[in-house]
């Protein structure tokens, strides 16, 4: 029994001294572990910390990373947004429209002094001319009128019609037909003269009705190149596009200022020449009014061959 027993303890003195000796191996293996991690990761992370760029001396916030340096794509947004600024700063294109309408608006107002003093002083001319020649009754009474007026006078050149054709009517018995032809030759007469104080009305109708369509072309244009240069900067930013668009909408503004003053003054012109051709027709119907009265006196007196009345010069 005590054999048994010695042998029971000795067993458990060994099994006790065996776990004692495994802990203690344990202990001496985990303990070289942590710097050899330590040493791992201060090894993974201390070449990165040596690559990481040093900032420059003197400058102690480095750029930002999104912000890329100036190059020549780069817009330049114009600071001048005045009228010549504007023009300045635009195509090619659109300066030689508006160049164009701007040389049209200088022939408006050029053809709106130079034509408006010729038809007023054709107007206030008519109209003395044919009060002088209301107060006379005969064909020679108004030649001696015709006498004070211009050489060039209307006037003065129908009644030498109207004496020309007595003078090639001589020894006709027609009155009615010596009054057909004056008439005809009168009429001609006025429209000759309503065709000469219309010239240059078609150049302000012109100006008128194309004016607005050049400015147009300018403006698409100018928003073309604006689109364009959108698409070249990648920016849908106002504060870039929107000056290229002023100066696009520039072309249209000069060609209203051109077009409007052009169709104001051609419609003043039309209706002022219409009753400066009024006038020239009611001093064709004054002399004609002459000339038959002096043929039916010479008919009813029995003078003279019809046709040989009227016949003094106008001087």
């Amino acid at each position: 029994m005590k054999t048994a027993r010695n042998k029971m303890k000795e067993a458990t003195s060994l099994l006790m001294s065996l776990m004692l000796v495994a802990g203690l191996s344990g202990n001496a293996m985990a303990a070289p572990a942590t710097p050899a991690g330590q040493a791992v990761t201060s090894a993974t992370t201390q070449p990165a910390t040596a690559e990481t760029p040093a900032p420059a001396s003197g400058d102690a916030t480095p750029a930002p990373v999104m912000q890329p340096a100036p190059t020549e794509a780069t817009p330049v947004i114009p600071t001048d947004l005045s009228v010549m600024g504007m023009y300045h700063h635009a195509d090619v294109v659109v300066k030689t429209v508006m160049i164009g309408l701007l040389l049209a608006s200088v022939v408006t107002w050029a053809l709106l002094f130079s034509k408006g003093a010729e038809v007023f002083t054709g107007k206030r001319r008519m109209r003395r001319e044919f009060d002088a020649l209301s107060s006379v009754r005969t064909l020679d009474e108004a030649a001696e009128q015709a006498e004070s007026f211009a050489a060039s006078s209307t006037s003065a050149q129908m009644i030498r019609d109207a004496q020309n054709e007595l003078e090639l009517s001589a020894g006709s018995t027609d009155n009615n037909g010596i009054k057909e032809r004056t008439g005809f030759r009168l009429e001609r007469r006025v429209g000759a003269a309503g065709r000469h104080m219309g010239r240059g009305n078609g150049i302000l109708a012109t100006i008128g009705a194309i004016s607005p369509f050049v400015g147009l072309f300018g403006t698409v244009w100018g928003i073309m190149n604006s689109f364009i240069g959108i698409a070249q900067t990648q920016t849908t930013n106002l504060a870039v596009v929107a000056p290229g668009i002023a100066e696009a909408l520039l072309a249209t503004a000069v060609g209203l200022v051109a077009a409007i003053p052009a169709v104001v003054i051609y419609n003043i012109f039309a209706r002022t020449i219409t009753s400066y051709r009024h006038q020239v027709g009611d001093v064709a119907a004054q002399i004609i009014l002459l000339q038959g009265r002096d043929l039916d006196l010479a008919a009813s007196e029995g003078d003279a061959p019809r046709g040989q009345t009227g016949q003094l010069r106008v001087g």
